[in-house]
């Protein structure tokens, strides 16, 4: 009921903000894997809450545990199940909030649809969800880089008005992670710091977005017609909270260029592979993959929650005022890095085994 994701590599994640903990059971993950805990707590360490002057203030360690699936450091083809305890949830500044509809959030439809809701902190609906995505992401990504070399990393293009000016092909982890914004352009990343440190300071909020991209992605993942490549990551990148549009290659920069200048002329490289001159496209044709680096973006919107008064309305119908409290990002961008690449990790790790079963010949190759 929409909190499955996958088809061969399946997860289903659970737990709200407020409750006792989040977790993931991963189901489908191949015997064998060597999981290094410490990567996946890597991962959730570069998506907690607290980690900088302009993220939440909430202190959560969001230490993993490792409950089942997994012996002598391998994977033995069972569920695993990963689970992070909450320490310092404070549903108290959520008490006052709870009959009434905050602008921007999911509290009207969650009742729309549900007719109960836990208010504390959003609930489900609140971006602290996304812990269990991150933990199983870092598990695919183990698999992927494994099996395929494979490689996902996003980093923050633009915050706001302000839009770095970077060379995707030459972006590096340790660029992102130089600075707290994770953007790689250093000059820019001061001044988006800088932005967003003010936003913070008047109770507002700032929205922006990511760009990603995909090394050593093989060619032929991506089921036609309605399981493509394109349409999985789609889905799966749309799904994080506060997303409003994602794009492949060029996006909506290709309705400005003719199909002679979009196209991407096929060649035979000296390792006589086929590669092509361009990546206009964005490493996929017809929703499959064609071997070429995957990147595309995806923006953000500004947080919900901001410490300014606005009018909004009750559960019984009341018209009202109110001002958030609690503690919220100012700009969710710098921790939806690493949620973004989890997603991504997710939907090559269940394409990949989807591949392995595509054709006969394929099989064979195996059996």
């Amino acid at each position: 009921m929409g909190n499955v994701f996958g088809s061969l590599f399946r997860i289903s994640t659970f737990g709200e903000s407020h409750g006792k903990g989040l977790g993931v059971i991963i189901d489908g993950c191949p015997a064998g894997l060597k999981i290094e805990e410490k990567i996946i707590q890597k991962q959730l360490d570069r998506r907690k809450p607290g980690q900088s002057k302009i993220t939440t203030n909430r202190s959560e360690s969001d230490s993993v545990q490792i409950l089942s699936g997994v012996f002598e450091g391998k994977t033995i083809g069972t569920p695993i199940c990963l689970i992070i305890f909450n320490k310092d949830a404070r549903s108290e500044a959520y008490e006052e909030m709870k009959d009434l509809y905050r602008p921007g959030h999911a509290d009207y439809t969650y009742d729309a649809r549900y007719l109960h809701r836990d208010w504390r902190g959003g609930g489900r609906a609140s971006a602290r969800e996304t812990a269990a995505r991150v933990a199983a992401g870092a598990v695919a990504g183990q698999l992927l880089n494994e099996l395929i070399g494979s490689q996902s990393l996003a980093w923050v293009e633009q915050v706001h008005k302000l839009k770095a000016d970077i060379d995707l092909s030459r972006v590096t982890y340790e660029q992102v992670e130089s600075n707290i914004i994770r953007c790689p352009d250093e000059t820019m990343a001061k001044k988006m710091i800088a932005a967003i440190s003010e936003a913070k300071k008047k109770g507002n909020s700032l929205g922006g977005k990511i760009r990603f991209k995909i090394t050593n992605c093989p060619a032929g993942l991506g089921s036609p017609v309605f399981d493509k490549l394109t349409a999985d990551l789609a889905k799966a990148i749309m799904s994080i909270p506060a997303t409003r549009s994602v794009s492949f290659g060029l996006g909506e920069e290709a309705i400005e260029l003719t199909g002679e200048a979009h196209n991407d002329l096929f060649y035979i490289s000296d390792k006589q592979t086929i590669e092509t001159i361009t990546n206009n496209a964005g490493g996929m044709l017809g929703g499959i993959s064609n071997g070429q680096d995957i990147y595309g973006s995806v923006t953000f919107k500004p947080t919900a929650t901001i410490l300014i008064n606005q009018k909004t309305v009750t559960r019984d119908k009341q018209e009202t005022e109110f001002k958030a409290k609690g503690r919220h990002d100012p700009c969710v961008l710098p921790r939806a890095v690493p949620i973004v690449e989890a997603m991504i990790n997710l939907v090559l790790a269940d394409h990949l085994l989807r591949l392995a079963i595509a054709s006969m010949e394929r099989l064979k190759r195996i059996f």
